[in-house]
């Protein structure tokens, strides 16, 4: 099993014809994630990889029943194309790009929680359940399937703790980027609740960061999951006011620091860890 995707899912990637897009077709044609098709305005008709190009999300899900898309476009045409897919009945939204205006990501992110759809981004990284299907820019080569869920907000981080995992000899269920912008669709605890209902994932690790209440609430989550929950939230030599990286790391209050973040997650029984190198203390 995995989280939100994997073999049965069918993919589409709105910006198909890029550069970016057609980089994420090739790679998921070689690598088996099932997708079935693209979507570029003006370029129905064409072939990318071998795969249809259509007009619209709407012609697309009618001609392959697609229920997942991975949108690559430029910002400003972010919002228009995360609506399109999710009037079209697409189900989960992976919000590549980045840049996205905040005004727009907070429609599309109010629009998804309407229509029950699960928002990744913008500006993720991506969702990848190895072996099954991969809509993110974790390279299937480098990704070994296993038992243990990661959550995180920075894909940078995320790449960190996959290399590392893979040295322990340890591999991943489903690998999960949340977004880095300060308004995003899923939150850590959306993705805990996912996790602690997967049959195949015996742990989870859950990478954190400055700036938000993303944690905090997530505490709730924690204290009934019957997994165990390792955390690590990135920034404890942050300084308050300075956004560090991503949109949305930036420390407001003293309860937005990493260090208190960490403090809460303990207490709600997650097992924190202090420096990547500590993964080796990780049981499954």
């Amino acid at each position: 099993m995995a989280v939100i995707i994997d073999e049965n899912s069918k993919v589409l990637i709105q910006g198909i014809t890029g550069k970016v897009g057609k980089s994420f077709a090739t790679r998921m044609v070689e690598y088996d994630t099932p997708i079935v098709g693209g979507v570029t305005p003006g370029k129905g008709g064409e072939k990318v990889s071998q795969l249809p190009v259509f007009n619209t999300v709407q012609e697309a899900v009618k001609e392959t029943h697609a229920d997942c898309s991975l949108i690559c476009v430029r910002p400003d045409f972010v919002k228009q194309a995360a609506l399109e897919a999710m009037d079209s009945g697409i189900k989960v939204i992976v919000i590549y790009s980045e840049g996205v205006p905040m005004h727009d990501s907070m429609i599309i992110a109010s629009y998804a929680s309407l229509k029950n759809v699960k928002l990744l981004g913008p500006n993720s990284a991506g969702i990848v359940s190895p072996g099954k299907c991969n809509l993110s820019d974790l390279h299937d080569s480098i990704l070994t399937p296993g038992n243990i869920g990661i959550v995180s907000r920075s894909g940078t981080l995320t790449y960190e703790v996959v290399e590392l995992l893979k040295q322990q000899g340890l591999g991943t269920s489903s690998i999960v980027c949340l977004g880095g912008d300060s308004i995003i669709g899923l939150q850590h605890s959306d993705v805990l609740k996912a996790f602690n209902k997967d049959l195949d994932t015996k742990a989870v690790i859950y990478v954190g960061e400055i700036g938000g209440n993303d944690e905090e609430s997530s505490t709730e989550i924690i204290k009934y999951m019957d997994k165990p929950v390792y955390s690590l939230v990135a920034g404890i030599y942050a300084p308050q006011g300075k956004r560090m990286g991503h949109a949305g790391a930036i420390i407001e209050n003293q309860s937005e620091t990493a260090i208190e973040k960490q403090k809460k997650l303990k207490e709600s029984g997650a097992r924190t860890l202090q420096l990547l190198e500590n993964l080796s203390s990780i049981e499954v």
